[in-house]
């Protein structure tokens, strides 16, 4: 039976996307690296700063618009789908990439709001117009 993703469900596959997307940062700081001559990336280089976004952009909307779920997402059973069901589009992924940004801002309270949700969604869910379901196995 599919449902919505719970909490947990959805906090587990973040954990594991997290560390992916960390080896990706990684790789995408070393030419930032190399061009200062092993000297640290500074805190406040924009430059660097927009790339990593764009890695993190990258690699959640990429997923989710080709897959409907990220590696992460698929070790733990879910898949990203609008209302109808459908995988969602470049735009509608793109809308809760940045939506996932807010609903991380106030201490990740967008998250927190699944818990009182009578869906069981999330801000970026709903903003979005897509909603993250568990396929368990057979």
């Amino acid at each position: 039976m599919m449902t919505n993703a719970g909490l947990l469900r959805r906090m587990g596959a973040i954990f594991y996307d997290s560390m992916l997307l960390l080896a990706l940062m990684f790789f995408a700081t070393l030419p930032f690296v190399a061009v200062r001559g092993g000297e640290p990336v500074a805190s406040g280089d924009t430059i660097h700063q927009f790339t990593l976004l764009l890695v993190a952009y990258a690699f959640f909307v990429g997923f989710w618009s080709r897959a409907g779920r990220t590696l992460g997402m698929q070790s733990w059973e879910l898949r990203l789908e609008t209302m109808d069901g459908q995988k969602p589009d470049l735009a509608r992924a793109s809308l809760r990439f940045f939506s996932a940004l807010l609903s991380w801002l106030p201490l990740g309270l967008g998250f927190w709001w699944q818990l009182w949700d009578k869906d069981n969604l999330c801000w970026h869910d709903r903003l979005s117009g897509t909603r993250l379901r568990f396929y368990p196995r057979n």
